[in-house]
């Protein structure tokens, strides 16, 4: 069974054009397997999501809450939760 729940799979599916110029998965399999193997993340809030980028390397400092959320990594989701997907 999948770690990821069929919201961030659709979602992902849906929006992955926001991180790749052309598609990585054509299908639900595809963008599941997809996020398993880059380790993609779930997170529960914003500011999870700054510690997680801070963490990964990224330079967070003085960004703003909405600049966070313009990353091409983050993708909102409608639970209210955040799925990061590092190209």
């Amino acid at each position: 069974m999948s770690e990821y729940s069929k919201l961030c799979v659709e979602t992902f599916l849906k929006n992955q054009g926001q991180l790749y110029d052309e598609p990585v998965a054509e299908n639900y399999q595809e963008a599941e397997e997809y996020l398993e193997d880059c380790l993609a993340v779930v997170v529960k809030s914003i500011k999870e999501v700054r510690e997680y980028l801070d963490e990964s390397g990224m330079d967070v400092d003085g960004m703003s809450e909405q600049e966070l959320l313009e990353a091409s990594e983050i993708f909102p989701l409608e639970d209210g939760t955040y799925l990061i997907v590092e190209g």
